[in-house]
């Protein structure tokens, strides 16, 4: 089955700007937070807000406290007054695309024109829109309610941001050719047009669609009957859940999703519909499925990428490899990944809900093969000395104390308690954990000085993971924004994260030809330029948005440091 997801599928630009805004508020304005009416018209998002006891506000209170958030869809400029009126801290989240609109009725309100909505009445952007218009407006939802309406000497046509371009381009000819003189305003924002553009040429190119988003959303619904007009089989779903088996026998599928549908949901539903084959497949495949899901989930693919890592380390150093390095090097990494995702399973319910859901059903298993290859890789380390022990020891309660509180109670009043409260600091504690696991390790307790060219390794293997987390974290970007960590994306921003980790790339690249060619490393340096290589093409090949986020994602990322190791024996074998 091949699955294509359309590019503008997702948040648009103002529902994101209001999600992040909501989210933003308690740090910066008093509580209770509220929305003035539902953020968006997405139930997972609004559970989700429940859950942050962010409540949406059904009524205007003759006084109130707290914050109140305008949401996207804007409000009538009256009930803007009555809440600042009410004590309410107001917020004013009403997307550009749409205060647009509503300056252009404002605008011409003013000069005696009566102005036509194309839209749903009921819809909260309509309603803001008519209170800008005041006693001039009115609304017309298709060209029949168009075509009774009366003659006016002068009226403009809007239209809802979110409208049928089919039904406003009708109704802009009908208007052309019964009243010219009317001014006629497309006010469908760019979004809209290309989600709707864009589903058309999906469902001509596909078996089935799959749409994504609330019951409730009319864009979505919208989004549905374009894929459907063009005879297609379109499934509308909220989540991976309501996926239908009929699916199973599509070679093509093609997902879209309404502008108030997240990432996170999105990505649970591809994950679903990548997956449907193989759950309720049979044979190899399934086989094949299963065995690669379960090395990803209990990080022994990673482990096993670890383990090779620290062979093509010790290769590139030209020191001697012992198998209790990279038992160790394998055994950590699995160790600390595995607690790392039992303790991160609030995130991994908007990012990973398959990996939450596992990590739930095995949690005391999982809790005890960490622990087993957290001792065992200490038994291993203590095999090679001391000093080994003690730096694998001091490393495993770093780990170990990341979600914990390192300032007592009552020292102290900032919000940086502990280690994970510092913007970032996963990805580069990860990056050298590993390393030092894998490239100062076999340095140390081989026999061999610690040199430049154990610096170069130490920044190639260290290099990588850090693109690697950071890479993971861009795809997870919603979920961990959610739940309040602050990753390097949050930080900087996606394209500021892919453009530096591109970079990195490009300098480890240049890092290993070039210190291969002073001899500071080994010639293998060369042959590693092939996963270096091979990793900058997966990344802009997601960027270009031809790789898409799941299993098969993350097992190709992981398998670049296999790739390491493979290399690492070819080199081996070769120079004897």
């Amino acid at each position: 089955m091949k699955i294509v997801i359309a590019k503008t599928a997702g948040f648009c630009m103002g529902v994101r700007r209001a999600v992040e805004l909501v989210l933003d508020l308690p740090k910066k304005y008093p509580e209770p937070i509220y929305t003035y009416g539902p953020l968006i018209h997405n139930p997972q998002v609004l559970a989700l807000l429940e859950e942050k006891r962010i409540y949406a506000l059904k009524e205007i209170p003759e006084k109130g406290s707290g914050t109140v958030l305008i949401r996207a869809h804007g409000v009538p400029p009256e009930v803007k007054k009555r809440l600042q009126a009410s004590g309410l801290v107001v917020v004013d989240a009403t997307c550009p695309r749409v205060i647009k609109v509503q300056t252009i009725i404002r605008k011409y309100a003013r000069q005696g024109y009566a102005c036509i909505i194309i839209g749903d009445r009921d819809h909260p952007e309509v309603v803001g829109l008519l209170g800008y218009a005041g006693t001039q407006g009115v609304v017309a939802a298709d060209l029949k309610a168009l075509s009774d309406l009366p003659r006016f000497e002068q009226a403009i046509v809007v239209a809802q941001t979110t409208q049928n371009i089919e039904l406003f381009e009708n109704a802009h000819r009908w208007v052309n050719e019964y009243f010219p003189h009317y001014k006629v305003f497309n006010t469908i924002c760019d979004s809209t047009e290309n989600r709707q553009t864009e589903v058309s040429r999906l469902a001509e190119a596909v078996d089935a669609v799959v749409v994504v988003g609330g019951k409730n959303s009319g864009n979505t619904q919208r989004l549905l009957e374009i894929a459907q007009g063009k005879g297609k089989t379109a499934f509308h779903v909220e989540t991976e859940a309501e996926l239908d088996d009929a699916l199973v026998g599509a070679q093509r599928v093609g997902i879209t999703a309404g502008a108030s549908t997240p990432n996170w949901v999105l990505r649970r539903v591809y994950r679903g519909v990548q997956t449907l084959p193989f759950r309720k497949g049979k044979g190899w495949r399934r086989w094949w499925f299963t065995l690669e899901r379960t090395l990803l989930l209990t990080s022994t693919y990673l482990a096993l990428g670890a383990g090779a890592t620290c062979y093509a380390s010790a290769r590139l150093q030209n020191i001697s490899i012992h198998f209790p390095h990279i038992l160790i090097a394998a055994l950590y990494v699995q160790s600390m990944h595995i607690l790392n995702n039992l303790i991160g399973r609030k995130a991994d319910r908007y990012n990973e809900p398959d990996r939450a859901s596992f990590y739930d059903g095995h949690k005391g298993f999982l809790s005890l093969l960490a622990v087993l290859a957290g001792g065992a890789g200490l038994l291993a380390a203590y095999t090679l000395g001391t000093l080994p022990f003690l730096v694998l020891f001091a490393m495993s309660l770093t780990g170990l104390s990341y979600n914990l509180n390192i300032l007592p109670a009552g020292i102290g009043t900032g919000k940086y308690r502990r280690i994970r409260d510092i913007p970032g600091s996963k990805t580069v504690l990860i990056a050298l954990a590993w390393g030092i696991v894998t490239s100062v390790f076999p340095a140390l307790t081989a026999g061999a000085k610690f040199t430049a060219g154990s610096i170069a390794a130490v920044a190639w293997a260290s290099g990588l993971v850090f693109i690697r987390t950071a890479f993971f974290d861009i795809l997870d970007m919603q979920g961990d924004r959610i739940v309040g960590k602050e990753t390097l994306p949050i930080l900087i921003g996606e394209k500021k994260t892919m453009n530096l980790l591109k970079g990195m790339l490009i300098i480890i690249m240049a890092l290993l030809s070039g210190s291969a060619a002073l001899r500071v490393l080994t010639s293998l340096g060369y042959l590693l330029l092939l996963p270096a290589a091979s990793l900058f093409v997966v990344m802009m090949t997601h960027e270009k948005g031809h790789m898409l986020p799941g299993i098969r994602l993350e097992f190709l990322v992981d398998t670049h440091f296999i790739m390491g190791g493979f290399l690492a024996g070819i080199w081996a074998l070769g120079t004897g």
